[in-house]
């Protein structure tokens, strides 16, 4: 073998290792995924070619339409955890004696399980004696408790505030690297020009930030649209009465292992599919743009 030839086959063969590993675990269950959904199947027969069946079917199927519709309304979680998270870091980032204390306290949320953390805010909103029917009783707000959980109005709500509760704290720390790397001279010229602490943080905070707020955005929005182990443990895995908590991530897994209905499961995962690349493709450009 030749030097040249060596040299250029050389790159390919460090990089051997990373592609065999995304051919197995990315690209080929995507392509199996693709044909699965062209088929009707399950773990007790052979796939059976179905066409277009399984799409036609998603356009008659309500449950579908409402799953995606709560997961674009899950979305609504992205403006509030960047809100949250940059005034969080804008707090942390002062210079005050045992500050790494409460630092650690935010990040706590991020590393610890979501079961826990579904089992936990189950006992909070619990209707037979849980913290928050506790203190609307005790404050006269309300005159009998209320079953949160079952009560499809609440349900995709309260499974949205965990969801922000348990990121928020990540999000923070993105954040309070941003800030600190806004040179200190932009701030005590704002103290000299007259802003108050509003004044200095919009104009020269947020602007600074742009960067790691797109990129928020972008990680973000596409967690929130696959959703699914909050919805999974608030909801016993039932998806909420009436599927009010079903998101699309959980009606694919609903529809996958327990209705098995995989070929019916995998059209839906390649709806989710193009929904999430269209979201990347524009969450990229926006990237592209704040760091231009």
């Amino acid at each position: 073998m030749s030097n040249t030839l060596r040299s250029r086959l050389t790159p390919y063969l460090f990089l051997l290792p990373a592609l065999l590993f995304m051919a197995t675990f990315t690209l080929y269950p995507l392509v199996s995924v693709g044909y699965l959904s062209f088929t009707e199947y399950n773990i007790l027969r052979p796939a059976q070619p179905v066409g277009l069946a399984n799409y036609q079917r998603l356009i008659g199927d309500g449950v579908f339409w409402l799953s995606l519709r709560n997961s674009f309304t899950y979305l609504l979680v992205t403006p509030v955890i960047i809100v949250s998270a940059i005034t969080l870091a804008i707090i942390v980032n002062r210079p005050l004696l045992g500050i790494g204390v409460f630092r650690a306290l935010y990040y706590i949320p991020v590393i610890t399980g979501a079961v826990a953390v579904g089992i936990a805010w189950q006992f909070l909103f619990d209707g037979s004696g849980g913290p928050i029917n506790g203190m609307l009783l005790s404050a006269g707000m309300i005159e009998k408790p209320i079953i949160f959980l079952t009560e499809p109005a609440w349900t995709l709500p309260i499974a949205m505030m965990m969801t922000t509760w348990m990121g928020v704290g990540y999000y923070m720390v993105v954040f309070l690297a941003g800030l600190q790397s806004i040179p200190e001279d932009l701030y005590d010229a704002a103290r000299i020009d007259g802003c108050n602490e509003f004044q200095k943080h919009w104009h020269i905070s947020v602007p600074g930030l742009r960067p790691s707020i797109v990129f928020v955005a972008v990680i973000s929005s596409l967690s929130a649209l696959k959703v699914f182990d909050e919805i999974y443990v608030l909801t016993n895995g039932t998806g909420g009465i009436l599927n009010s908590g079903s998101t699309m991530v959980f009606y694919l897994w609903k529809q996958a292992f327990r209705l098995q209905n995989v070929g019916y499961a995998s059209a839906i995962a390649m709806v989710l599919l193009v929904i999430t690349l269209t979201f990347s493709i524009i969450n990229v450009r926006m990237l592209e743009r704040g760091e231009g």
